[in-house]
């Protein structure tokens, strides 16, 4: 499920890019959900995942340039679309990390442009990624994203970067087989991804969010070589 937000205070232009995203998607077979927003102050204070962002540079409250400011502070990681009249704006656009822009009015084919190179990054982003599956819903989670993986009564932990947990149900020798050389297994009960290892002493990984994983003694040996051959290998 791809997760679209479009914050714009011209309802009809909003409407549009709800049409355009809609169909372009629907011809790649994939399921979305759009959300529309009015301003930038109704957008901020919604607090779920969004995975594609259209941000209207010009509006009445706060500017989209501010808004992006503000949802980057505040660790958001989609991608970002800028709709403007204005192209001079384009150029402030890198200091939040956009990802294109479209201008007003918005030509079919430049907008299919964007969203062909959109899809060919999200469908790249998902090579380097975990799909969770949890009932009946579905999550792309970016392996750079995990700090470590924990099992618990046969539930996995995913912690995140973000600090937030993703749980669900699976072995998780299941999981060690689906992730990349960054991972190593520690523990019987945990993985970590030592891109966010900090230091290894006392039988015990340190991580740069401040946790403490056990490393058993059975596989002591094996990470102390795993941890200096990855470290030349950065």
């Amino acid at each position: 499920m791809i997760y679209i937000a479009i914050c714009d205070d011209d309802k009809t232009m909003s409407n549009q890019i709800r049409i355009m995203a809609s169909d372009f998607f629907g011809r790649k077979n994939m399921d979305i959900t759009i959300l529309q927003f009015s301003g930038g102050e109704e957008l901020l204070k919604y607090d779920r995942r969004i995975d594609i962002l259209f941000l209207d540079i010009q509006m009445k409250d706060i500017d989209g340039m501010e808004t992006a400011r503000k949802l980057r502070a505040d660790r958001f990681k989609g991608f970002l679309i800028f709709i403007t009249v204005l192209r001079e704006m384009v150029f402030q656009s890198f200091e939040v990390q956009a990802y294109d822009y479209l201008v007003k009015p918005i030509e079919e084919k430049h907008f299919e442009k964007t969203m062909e190179r959109l899809y060919s990054s999200i469908k790249n982003a998902s090579e380097a990624s975990l799909l969770v599956q949890k009932g009946y819903e579905s999550r792309i989670v970016s392996l750079d994203d995990i700090v470590f993986c924990e099992i618990i009564d046969r539930k996995i932990y995913l912690h995140l970067a973000s600090s937030e947990v993703v749980d669900y149900y699976d072995r998780i020798e299941h999981l060690e087989a689906k992730l990349d050389n960054r991972f190593f297994r520690c523990h019987r009960s945990y993985l970590i991804n030592l891109n966010y290892l900090k230091s290894y002493k006392n039988s015990a990984a340190y991580m740069e969010d401040g946790r403490e994983i056990p490393v058993s003694r059975l596989r002591s040996k094996e990470f102390s070589g795993i941890v200096l051959q990855y470290m030349k290998n950065i």
